[in-house]
This record gives C-alpha cells, sequence and structure tokens, in this order.
C-alpha cells in the first residue's frame, strides 16, 4: 500500500471532497499556483504521519494528511517549506548555515500571510500549529532577535534535522535577507508608492489589479494597468531565486548592479534600441516626469519652459513634477513628504498647458492644437528661455498631438533651444517608432505597465546618444531632494550628476520592469503578419461592439482629427486600440460618480444581488471584468461626465499564439473577443438594476 503520494496525486475522497468544501479548496489551490515552482523537489502528503511537516534538504517537503483539513494552515507551512528550499539552494555548495534559510523563510512566510485575505487570517485564529500561531502572532522579522531565540531556532530545526544552533547570520547576509527575502508578489507591489497596496478583502490596488496572477478575471484595462499574468509572474520567481544565488556568491551590490545593467540590456533588445542610448529606470511614468525635470536643470542654466501638450490626457501628478513638487506624500524610497511642497534644490520653471479639449469638451481641431503649440514656443524663444516641448504619443484616451507636419517644421529649425519628449507612456508603438525618435534627439518616456501588461508601475527614460553626451559633459549635479526618490544604480554610471544620489536598489522596480520585458519577449515571437492581422481582428471587433449597443455611445466615433491613424503602412500608432466610450440609461448619460461606481462593479463577483435570477445571468453578474478606469471627460451635452476604456493589450495577441498554431491562433483571439461581449453584457445588467449604483 502506498503511504506518501505527491499532493497532486491524491485521490482518496476525503472530508475535503464534501461538497460545501470543493469550492473552498479550488479557491486555496489557485493561490497555492502564486507558490513557487522549484525543479525536482516533490511535496508529498504523509499517510503514515498526518501531523509530520518535514524538509528534506535539497530534496523534497512531506506534510501530514491531517494539514489538508486546513488548507490554509498547509498554505502556510508549504510557503515556509518552499521557500526554505530556494535559500538553500542558493547557499551553493556551502551548506552549512541552514539559518539563513530559517529566517528567510520565516520571513517570506510572514509577508505571505500579510497578504491573504482576512477571510483567510480568520481560519488560522483556532490553529494549533506552531508555525501558523508564530507568523500570525509576530508584527516584524528582526533578524537579531530571532537567531538569539534558542526556543524558536530548536523548532525550526527540528522540520529539517540541519543544526542551526551554533551559526550566526553573515553581516552581508542581512541586505540580501532585507530586499529578497519577499514573495515575489510582495516585490512587484514595493519601491512605488501607496497606490500600489491591496485591499485586505479582494486584495486589489486602486487601479483594481493584483500583484499576483488573476486569471479568473477578463482583462482589457492596459490602458490603465493590469494584474501580473501567470507567465510573467512564474519568469519574475525563476529570476528571484537565481538572485538570491548570486547575491549569496557575490554579495549585494556586485549581484544587484549586475542584474540591473542586464535589464537595461534586455530593454534594449526587446526594442531593438542602440546599446549607445542610456535606459534611467524609474518607479512610474510620474517619476520619470521628475527625471526629465532634474536633467533639464541640469542641461540648461537659462530660464527653462515645460510646454505640455495633451495636459488632461497625461498622469495626474505629471504637472507638478515638472515643476520640481511632491507629487505624492510618500516618495517611491518611502520617504514622507508633503504633496506639493517644492522638492529641494529645483528651480522655478514655467509650465504652459495645451489641453486636447476646449473649455465646451470639444476635440481641438489638429490646426487649432498645432497653432497653440507653435504660438507657446515661439513666447518662449522670444523671452530667451529653455524650452522643453512634451509632446503625445499616445494619450490615455487614444490620441497624438502635436501633427507630425509640425513636428517636422520643428526639426527643421536651428535656433531653437529646445528639447522635445515624447511621452510613449501607453508604449503604443512600434521598435521603428521609438528609433525614429531617438535618432531625432528625441528624450522618450514609457512604461512596460501599460500596452505590454506588466504590473504597475514600471517607468523608463530613453535618452539618446546625442543628449546622455552633452549631459555626461556637465559637471553640475541633480537637485538634492532626488535623494528621497531614486539610487545612483538606476541612472547611467557614466554621468557626473547623478554621484550623490542614495545608495541601494529598487527591487520592485526592477521585478515589475522583468515581468514587463518577459512580456516583450513573448510579443514579439508572435510573427508579425499574424500579430497585425490578429490586432486589426480583435479591434475591429471592439469597435463594432460599441457602437452597436444601444446603451453605449462612443467617444472615438468623430473625433479622429489629431490622430495619425490614416497611414497606409500598419502600425500600434497608426490603428486605434483604445476605445473610451460613454454609458447611456433613459435618455440620459450616466454621472460620473454613477461610472466609478459601475467601474468597480464590473470587477467584483456581484452575484449575490442576482441570486433568484436565471443561470445565465448569474453567471454574467459572477465574472470579474477589469477595463479601463473612468477619465473625467465632457459630453457633447455639456455635461461633466466619464469614460470607460475598453483596451487591446499585448497578451491579446501572446496568449492567443501560446500554441504557434495559426489556426488556434485566431481561434484563442476569438475566445477573447466573447469575452468583449460578456462585459458589455454586464455591463447592461448593472445599468438595468440602478439601485446597484446608489
Amino acid at each position: 500500500m502506498i503511504k506518501n503520494l505527491p499532493i497532486e496525486d491524491q485521490y482518496n475522497r476525503t472530508s475535503l471532497f464534501k461538497k460545501e468544501n470543493v469550492n473552498e479548496l479550488i479557491r486555496i489551490l489557485t493561490r497555492f499556483g502564486t507558490i513557487p515552482k522549484i525543479n525536482s523537489i516533490n511535496i508529498i502528503t504523509s499517510n503514515d504521519e498526518p501531523d509530520l511537516f518535514k524538509i528534506i534538504p535539497g530534496k523534497s517537503i512531506k506534510i501530514g494528511s491531517n494539514f489538508l483539513n486546513n488548507p490554509i494552515v498547509a498554505l502556510i507551512y508549504l510557503r515556509y517549506g518552499i521557500e526554505w528550499q530556494i535559500w538553500y539552494r542558493g547557499l551553493g555548495k556551502k551548506k552549512s548555515h541552514p539559518i539563513l534559510c530559517d529566517i528567510a523563510a520565516l520571513q517570506v512566510t510572514h509577508l505571505f500571510f500579510n497578504l491573504l485575505p482576512k477571510e483567510d487570517k480568520i481560519k488560522l485564529k483556532d490553529s494549533n500549529h506552531f508555525l501558523a500561531e508564530f507568523i500570525q502572532n509576530i508584527e516584524t522579522i528582526n533578524v537579531d532577535s530571532l537567531t538569539n531565540d534558542i526556543e524558536l531556532m530548536t523548532k525550526l530545526q527540528f522540520f529539517h534535522g540541519l543544526n542551526n544552533l551554533d551559526k550566526k547570520i553573515k553581516k552581508s547576509w542581512k541586505p540580501i535577507i532585507e530586499e529578497l527575502a519577499k514573495p515575489t508578489e510582495y516585490l512587484l507591489m514595493s519601491g512605488g508608492d501607496l497606490r500600489l497596496n491591496i485591499d485586505e478583502d479582494k486584495l486589489l490596488n486602486k487601479y483594481g489589479c493584483r500583484p499576483f496572477p488573476r486569471p479568473e478575471a477578463y482583462t482589457f484595462a492596459s490602458s490603465t494597468a493590469t494584474s501580473v499574468s501567470n507567465f510573467a509572474f512564474d519568469k519574475t520567481e525563476i529570476v528571484r531565486a537565481i538572485l538570491i544565488k548570486r547575491n549569496i556568491a557575490k554579495g549585494l551590490n556586485e549581484a544587484t548592479s549586475g542584474f540591473s545593467e542586464l535589464l537595461k540590456n534586455n530593454l534594449r533588445k526587446a526594442l531593438n534600441i542602440n546599446k549607445e542610448c542610456q535606459i534611467i529606470f524609474s518607479p512610474s511614468g510620474t517619476d520619470s516626469s521628475l527625471q526629465i525635470a532634474a536633467l533639464t536643470q541640469v542641461i540648461s542654466k537659462k530660464d527653462i519652459i515645460h510646454i505640455l501638450v495633451a495636459s488632461e490626457e497625461t498622469g495626474s501628478g505629471v504637472p507638478a513634477a515638472l515643476k520640481g513638487l511632491h507629487f505624492e506624500n510618500t516618495t517611491a524610497l518611502n520617504y514622507p513628504v508633503k504633496k506639493g511642497d517644492r522638492i529641494d534644490g529645483f528651480r522655478d520653471v514655467e509650465l504652459v498647458k495645451v489641453p486636447l479639449r476646449d473649455e465646451n469638451g470639444s476635440l481641438k481641431s489638429t490646426s487649432k492644437l498645432d497653432e497653440e503649440v507653435l504660438n507657446a514656443i515661439t513666447k518662449a524663444k522670444d523671452l530667451g528661455k529653455y524650452i522643453v516641448l512634451h509632446i503625445m504619443d499616445q494619450s490615455k484616451l487614444g490620441y497624438q498631438s502635436p501633427s507630425e507636419e509640425l513636428m517636422h517644421k520643428l526639426d527643421k529649425r536651428n535656433n531653437l533651444s529646445m528639447q522635445i519628449i515624447v511621452d510613449g507612456a501607453q508604449l503604443r508603438l512600434d521598435p521603428k517608432d521609438i528609433n525614429s525618435y531617438l535618432n531625432k534627439g528625441y528624450i522618450v518616456t514609457i512604461t512596460g505597465s501599460k500596452y505590454f501588461t506588466g504590473p504597475p508601475y514600471s517607468g523608463a527614460l530613453i535618452v539618446p546618444k546625442s543628449v546622455s553626451d552633452s549631459i555626461k559633459s556637465v559637471k553640475n549635479i541633480l537637485p538634492k531632494g532626488l535623494t528621497n526618490y531614486y539610487n545612483r544604480s538606476d541612472w547611467p554610471t557614466c554621468w557626473f550628476c547623478s554621484k550623490q544620489l542614495s545608495d541601494g536598489f529598487n527591487y520592485g522596480t526592477y521585478m515589475r520592469w522583468n515581468a514587463a520585458i518577459a512580456e516583450m519577449n513573448r510579443y514579439f515571437k508572435t510573427p508579425i503578419l499574424y500579430r497585425n492581422l490578429g490586432i486589426e481582428m480583435f479591434c475591429n471587433f471592439v469597435e463594432d461592439s460599441i457602437k452597436e449597443a444601444s446603451f453605449l455611445e462612443p467617444l472615438f466615433d468623430k473625433e479622429t482629427k489629431i490622430s495619425t491613424y490614416n497611414s497606409e503602412e500598419f502600425g500600434l500608432r497608426n490603428i486605434r486600440t483604445i476605445f473610451p466610450f460613454f454609458i447611456h440609461k433613459d435618455n440620459r448619460v450616466l454621472e460620473s460618480d454613477e461610472i466609478k461606481k459601475l467601474y468597480l462593479l464590473l470587477n467584483y463577483d456581484i452575484s449575490n444581488y442576482f441570486h433568484r435570477s436565471p443561470i445565465e445571468t448569474i453567471r454574467i453578474a459572477s465574472q470579474k471584468c477589469h477595463i479601463g478606469q473612468a477619465v473625467t471627460v465632457k459630453h457633447r451635452s455639456d455635461k461633466e461626465t466619464a469614460v470607460l476604456r475598453i483596451s487591446l493589450g499585448a497578451r491579446v495577441i501572446s496568449e492567443s499564439w501560446k500554441d504557434r498554431d495559426i489556426s488556434m491562433f485566431f481561434r484563442n483571439i476569438e475566445e477573447q473577443m466573447d469575452q468583449i461581449t460578456i462585459i458589455i453584457k454586464k455591463i447592461e445588467l448593472i445599468i438595468n438594476n440602478p439601485i446597484l449604483l446608489k
């Protein structure tokens, strides 16, 4: 009789398989999917010793069958055991310090517990298992105090049988524990600001995303932000395990500096960028704007004017950042600041906003926008100011401005003291478009968290060689207050201006970029013909679906006046991939507050409001649908309201090509088109039950 079986091979019916327990077990096992996978480490259940938890170093983890009676307890123990094995492997050939594995696994499991929903934490309250009790009762992990706790170390030693009582944590290992003894999902929400924090019930951040995969949701929110995919999450978890090993072998500074440069090189390769272009990582697109504000003060001693095109359709904190002001109350490096105050070292600048819409909410014509931009440039030139022109390609609603004709004229002017910045934060650009901008000497801002669906936030500046050389030649330093925002390691090593920035590393930014680059690489593996056909197929369907729904009104229907979507050459910037729409009910446009409430309801399971309805209604109500969040826009009826957005993201293509089969590729896209139909049906379901919007 077989007494020990890998956990996935369990087939005997126990109390776990009672009808009322099945959904609960499935939910827990789904979260188990975020636990790292380690090759050749088996997880085995023991029927002979039902209360056993044993780590066989480098080989397996045994867990008694009684643990499965409380799946949350089993989840905690397995998270500890897997993490212990990761750090044990990280020790390399020197396996004489199991205490490092003990402490690192404790910290990771503690943070993992903190990210569990409230309903799961409650289920641990009555647990009499040592590790579960310890994890939920300790507030913080202090390395020194824990290593001196003989009773604790003895209990942990019992798990694996290796002597840890006469060992100490090396001083060089403490910063490694601090940086990397964190679950990947925790790293993906660190090193940004409070907007990345998740609520305790639904585990969603301000943008409706999770820092771990959310495959149960239909996701077309790439114009805002997206939960990390299973593919990118697994790639990032693998990188974390590799970094643990490298950091232990080489030390934190050498290993992490090498990783930062590797990421930049990988980004260059993914986007086919010249290696002489410099890349500066940032925690968000708004942080990239702050970096631009700082660099322009380094480059020029003149009075500076920022001309911000599409000012209402860029990040909300961008205007403040360009003026050198704190745009949140906490920096990415977790320093408390006061929003709106000037950052130390920034001098006064002028900011001219050129909004896309007039005071009536109507979209301005291309010629009108070009005229406003040219007038602002001419006036600034006459005053002898250094001009920083921020052009938009593309905005959060899918627009581009100024026109290519105006940009051609500006490129031919030799008497302008001006730097052009391309807001490419949506990254709805092909590599040839990015390189075209760089070849003209433009700085390009990008993120990996919009079109390419990496986790929020991941910003970067791409600086062309000509601009980098001019920065490298000056001996000015960046504003002093930026030490609270950025680490020196994120900036080019050849620049003098960043020498005084903070020591340390922002692993949150690195991990988010690693996930985004993984998404880029698999997207570009789809042959370009199929990629383009898939994009056309999906976007045409979304456009038609919105137009055919009587309760939806497309914002984009007659507003192509300032786009470049008329090129004969196919490209991401030549086709609409963001589809904003108003919502109507009873011959009126919904109020802004109603739109925002509807956006939240779409992203939740609301089937409890329809428990007596037909099964099809319940199915639609239960489906979680994540689309682009509300953007305030004035309706043509002169009413201030908001639009929601359905957006194409890179995953529509890359996840459809996963089988590398042409017929399956288009069938997979059709399945995602079916999801669009469900989203629109759920919108209709909500507005037909107005009590939900109260």
